[in-house]
């Protein structure tokens, strides 16, 4: 099992100093890799006053493949992951192109997580299509994998075309890997179907988690594939428990056959809970102790 670290850029700030040494610090504790969230747009806290669902632009959002490309060059070893880009925001074409440039310069160290996303005020202002987005981005991860595995590309579908065209850089392997962000059953299919790897937040260690992952590892033999093939990552936190419970839980995670395991330290929500508190030395204890209380059993 892998273990990562959240990057908590809302604590840490846009300095890249402290970045490049929190960073550099979970790379020398053993940290496999290290996520990051993705927000374009927020609106603003001060005359927002609607009852939907809405990020705001309170905390920073440093453009993922932007942060990862820096951090790329300030590390040796240590894995990116985004958790998640919302990629119906987002050009395929575009994006497709980014994770190759990105995968070439970390040296195939980037993971690419995507998901649907939930606020609505950032489809409006990229003039993308929030209703139609997860089908929209089903179509998006096909041209993606084409344009990584192939020189040159000849697409028609619904949204896209593409006329014998490629993208230069393209990734070493023919592949970034892609690994689908969500709990909706749709999601559960564009995993087994395309997808590296499963990314849910919503099930704490219990037998609906166990339940989650033989649906997906049936939707992917269904497909025909393995579901070796196919990566599993929770979320833990540092924030809740002790070493104890910590170990037992990575345990449990390990047995049900997860293979990524992040120790995030700041996402509230369920059964997730952040570190009290928020400066770059709490964010660095907290994942200090974690990874020192976990090493025997990952």
């Amino acid at each position: 099992m892998q273990l990562g670290a959240s990057l908590p850029v809302g604590d840490l700030g846009v300095d890249p100093i402290a970045l490049r040494d929190y960073a550099q610090a979970a790379e020398g504790l053993g940290y496999d890799y290290l996520v990051a969230p993705d927000h374009v747009l927020g609106a603003n806290p001060a005359t927002y006053t609607g009852d939907a669902r809405i990020g705001t632009s309170v905390s920073p959002y440093l453009d993922p493949f932007v942060l990862f490309g820096f951090l790329a060059g300030c590390t040796r070893g240590i894995g990116f992951a985004t958790g998640v880009l919302i990629l119906a925001q987002r050009q395929a074409v575009l994006v497709a192109k980014q994770a190759a440039s990105l995968d070439v310069l970390c040296g195939g160290r980037f993971r690419l997580g995507v998901g649907v996303g939930w606020n609505q005020i950032e489809f409006t202002g990229l003039n993308e299509d929030f209703h139609n987005r997860g089908v929209r981005s089903e179509e998006q991860v096909r041209v993606m994998q084409a344009l990584w595995a192939e020189p040159h590309v000849t697409f028609k579908g619904t949204w896209h075309t593409i006329e014998d065209a490629g993208i230069n850089p393209r990734p070493a392997s023919g592949r970034v890997p892609l690994w689908f962000g969500g709990h909706a059953e749709a999601t559960f299919r564009r995993t087994a179907k395309y997808g590296d790897g499963f990314m849910p937040l919503a099930y704490p260690p219990d037998d609906t988690a166990l339940a989650a992952f033989d649906k997906l590892r049936a939707l992917v033999r269904a497909e025909g594939r393995d579901p070796a093939d196919v990566g599993i990552e929770v979320w833990v936190s540092p924030g809740a428990g002790e070493a104890a419970d910590w170990r037992r839980e990575i345990a449990f995670w390990k047995r049900a056959g997860v293979t990524h395991a992040t120790a995030h330290t700041t996402f509230p929500g369920g059964h997730h809970k952040r570190i009290a508190g928020n400066t770059p030395a709490d964010h660095l204890a907290a994942i200090t102790r974690f990874r020192a209380a976990v090493a025997e059993v990952l």
